[in-house]
């Protein structure tokens, strides 16, 4: 286990995951993806300890990315894996199909909570294939020194088998100092996997795609349209107006995710809010001030879960303040945060030590 991590050889090793030119698949940027976030929600205080990622999170975060991504795109389902091990995706697909009804998809949730059976069986699949696959060749790169993993330890895994992932704890453990710099890291890293990620799948579907469809939204964007109704249940609860200036929203209404969805992707109603155009275009996906990430969690987590179960939709509160906790954790001083339209300042020490006595731990 290394003793300390440096942020850019780390970063440079994952981003040679990127210039690796033997994927055949996207598992291996799910992956990264799915544990970039986790970083982030599991940042610890002390940056030199070990975190433990529970393979059941991780496993929930990839069929997460992949459940939007098994739609159509004008029509067609496009190809993510070159080399006929498509067991995840396939698995993924073969779900989201039988849950679709007429030209409707449910959300993952609504899933998961009302076909449980057919729900769990497909987690097992696909866990069972990221531990055999992916997580194990995900540190195996062409230009590192064989045997050094600088990621987790991975000598146990390469097996499908339940038994062998119950008997190491059904978990991964970032060596220490990892969790905290993939967390740092991950503004930057994101974006790069993201990129990566639609230009592999743009080359595994050549023979359908060029230039025209707008690939990267179609595989990384949120879902717009389903946002309305979330918007229609906080304005009932909450009343029709902009969270951030108070101005009466019903015509020009946007829902906001108040942490921004290209840093955490939380689509939970604990982080949505209703917003006025100018609000709203001016905050963006700049990071906002402390306090409107508490004062969205001061809605209360009751009231919010009880909001969530009227209208089939995810709260996940606790994502929500595990992700807030994370990301100002590790934001270097004098960041700059979203505080209103012309109010753009940098973050302080004692911001993120007020967030920080603010949350519900």
């Amino acid at each position: 286990m290394p003793s300390s991590v440096d942020p850019l050889t780390l970063g440079q090793k994952l981003v040679a995951v990127l210039e690796d030119g033997r994927r055949t698949a996207t598992y291996k940027l799910a992956v990264l993806m799915a544990l970039l976030d986790l970083a982030v929600e599991s940042a610890p205080e002390d940056p030199a300890t070990a975190v433990d990622i529970d393979l059941d999170e991780l496993t929930t975060r990839v069929i997460e990315l992949y459940w939007r991504q098994m739609r159509p795109l004008d029509g067609r389902l496009l190809r993510q894996s070159t080399d006929g091990r498509g067991v995840i995706l396939d698995a993924v697909a073969r779900l989201r199909e039988s849950a679709t009804t007429g030209q409707r998809s449910p959300s993952l949730q609504l899933v998961a909570a009302s076909s449980p059976d057919e729900y769990r069986s497909t987690h097992t699949v696909v866990k069972c294939t990221l531990v055999r696959y992916p997580l194990k060749l995900l540190q195996n790169l062409a230009s590192g020194e064989p045997g050094v993993r600088f990621l987790y330890d991975d000598s146990w895994m390469g097996t499908d088998s339940l038994k062998r992932i119950a008997d190491h704890g059904n978990r991964l453990t970032l060596f220490p100092w990892v969790c905290d710099t993939l967390a740092r890291l991950a503004p930057l890293l994101k974006p790069a996997f993201q990129l990566a990620w639609t230009d592999d799948v743009r080359r595994m579907n050549r023979d359908l795609l060029d230039d025209g469809p707008d690939l990267a939204e179609h595989l990384f964007g949120a879902d717009r349209v389903s946002l309305q109704r979330a918007g229609d249940a906080l304005a009932e609860a909450f009343d029709p107006i902009c969270f951030y200036c108070n101005a009466t929203v019903r015509r020009s209404r946007h829902v906001d995710h108040v942490l921004p969805w290209s840093r955490v992707g939380i689509d939970g109603l604990a982080n949505l809010v209703l917003a006025c155009q100018g609000c709203n275009s001016s905050k963006s996906d700049r990071l906002p001030a402390p306090s409107h990430v508490a004062r969205a969690l001061d809605r209360g987590k009751d009231t919010l879960d009880d909001l969530a179960s009227q209208i089939n939709w995810p709260c996940q509160y606790d994502r929500v303040v595990a992700a807030g906790h994370g990301l100002y954790l590790t934001q270097p001083v004098s960041t700059p945060v979203w505080e209103a339209r012309t109010v753009v300042r940098a973050l302080t020490r004692a911001d993120i030590r007020w967030f920080h006595d603010q949350l519900p731990f």
